[in-house]
């Protein structure tokens, strides 16, 4: 039994100094991000733009004018930049999610533990944003950026659940073939 004990503590240890190293860095990721101004934000946020259509035309075999293709990307930018948003967050709901679990049983409280942390983190970023030359604070990101959190959470608990149903299949039906075999 206490193999068994040490073998949990020490699993837990790991996936928390995992979690907190990739959650750090992905703090970083984010305040590099934030720390652009506007003019650089702007010119990564079109070169990614750009690159997606170049890749969606390749792939459709499409023969797409400069001027479309151009078109396109702008046409694109914003909902890419708010998509990044989002993926950015509900990378850090995966994480804050694996963080906490490792601590707290499931449930409201850590639930609304992971919203809030994710909250919070957006809202410190917008705030940092602020001071940034060319750059805002953006209610709507915040509240972006929490969803995103939570989509990430939720897909952590879809991902348990569906997890615990099959582990549960297997043993009931390794207690039916045990059974069988009797």
């Amino acid at each position: 039994m206490a193999n068994k004990t040490t073998g949990e503590a020490l699993r837990r240890w790991v996936v928390t100094g995992i979690a907190a190293a990739l959650l750090t860095t992905l703090y970083g990721i984010i305040f590099r991000f934030s720390a652009q101004d506007a003019e650089q934000s702007g010119s990564l946020s079109q070169q990614i733009s750009v690159r997606c259509v170049e890749i969606l035309g390749s792939l459709s075999g499409g023969d797409w004018s400069a001027a479309e293709m151009v078109g396109l990307a702008e046409s694109i930018e914003h909902p890419i930049r708010k998509l990044a948003h989002f993926s950015e967050y509900a990378c850090m709901g995966i994480l804050v999610y694996m963080l906490l679990i490792q601590w707290m049983k499931p449930g409201r409280g850590m639930y609304l533990l992971t919203v809030t942390w994710v909250f919070l983190s957006a809202a410190c970023d917008e705030f940092h944003q602020y001071f940034v030359p060319g750059r805002w604070a953006s209610p709507a990101d915040v509240l972006l950026d929490t969803c995103g959190g939570a989509f990430g959470m939720l897909f952590c608990i879809c991902v348990s659940v569906l997890w615990h149903r099959c582990q549960a299949r297997r043993k009931a039906k390794a207690v039916t073939n045990c059974i069988e075999s009797i």
